[in-house]
């Protein structure tokens, strides 16, 4: 069934009650790799700064668990929308923003207020916006911009969007770090509540055109936010403003991320980032990466 775009886009706001307490955030900053040795921590199940990430008595919430609060609401309830009705094999995901407006709890209710602002035509694939606005009894928490792009449902006529790109500075980089991604990455990130099967299925990957399961696009995205924040913001996760990447390719559990940042802009708050697999020639995996900071 191909996407209807004006229905999509038209539809009413639909609204989720999400809530998490410290056993959510615990899993999901180990299913972005806290807790395992770095160049920077060859010792991380004692270091009193990584155990800001796995014990519940010093936890702090990275901004990005935004993005599964709750079970992972924001990208299914892109796929669930009015007028739109995908083949998951058909579907990666495009690119992804977070904006937060105050800090995260460890443990909160809240609720999800989702829209569609735009369905736009890629001539052979669609990529679906989402918007995701999220506010407990306090006022505003976060609001997630989530791209869901959608093979074979292009060519239905509409506005083809945004095709900018963010090149990077033509200087080496003001830092460079490296993280691991164990075998067993993707199956544990996915309890954080993304079930899509092509990441842990070898036969769904191979519909889907891949050799083996990939790693979460978010789950590359949680693991730079992570060394970003421990490198170049001395661990401090409430000076994350926003953060915003376009997924630009794979990652396969086993790879090491390369992960290289400038400061192109400190008197704004402003760092760009690009990531890409130390294997694979350093082939894209984040490009256009921009966090801004406090």
């Amino acid at each position: 069934m191909p996407i209807d775009a004006a229905k999509a886009t038209s539809a009413e706001p639909r609204t989720t009650e999400l809530a998490w307490d410290h056993k959510d955030v615990q899993l999901y900053h180990l299913g972005i790799g806290a807790g395992a040795a770095t160049p920077e921590k060859p010792h991380p199940a004692t270091d009193p700064d990584e155990l800001r990430y796995t014990l519940e008595s010093a936890l702090h919430v990275l901004p990005s668990f935004a993005t599964v609060a709750g079970g992972g609401m924001a990208l299914a309830g892109g796929l669930s929308a009015p007028g739109i009705d995908v083949d998951l094999a058909a579907v990666l995901h495009g690119g992804q923003t977070v904006i937060v407006h105050r800090p995260l709890p460890v443990r909160g209710r809240a609720t999800q207020t989702s829209t569609v602002p735009a369905v736009h035509d890629k001539g052979k694939a669609a990529v679906i916006v989402l918007r995701s606005e999220v506010a407990d009894g306090d006022g505003p928490l976060w609001t997630c911009d989530t791209q869901i792009f959608v093979r074979g449902e292009g060519g239905f006529g509409g506005e083809r969007g945004p095709s900018a790109r963010l090149e990077p500075p033509e200087r080496a980089p003001d830092l460079t770090t490296e993280r691991l991604i164990r075998e067993d990455q993707a199956l544990l990130y996915r309890l954080s509540g993304d079930w899509n099967p092509l990441h842990a299925d070898p036969e769904f990957a191979k519909l889907a055109g891949f050799d083996r399961p990939i790693l979460h696009g978010l789950c590359s995205y949680g693991v730079t936010l992570k060394a970003v924040v421990d490198t170049a913001l001395g661990g401090d996760v409430t000076r994350v403003r926003s953060y915003t990447t376009r997924f630009a390719g794979v990652v396969f559990p086993g790879e090491t991320l390369r992960i290289r940042v400038w400061r192109d802009a400190p008197e704004a708050g402003r760092l760009q980032v690009s990531v890409t697999s130390a294997d694979r020639d350093d082939a894209p995996v984040l490009a256009d990466t921009v966090i801004g900071y406090r």
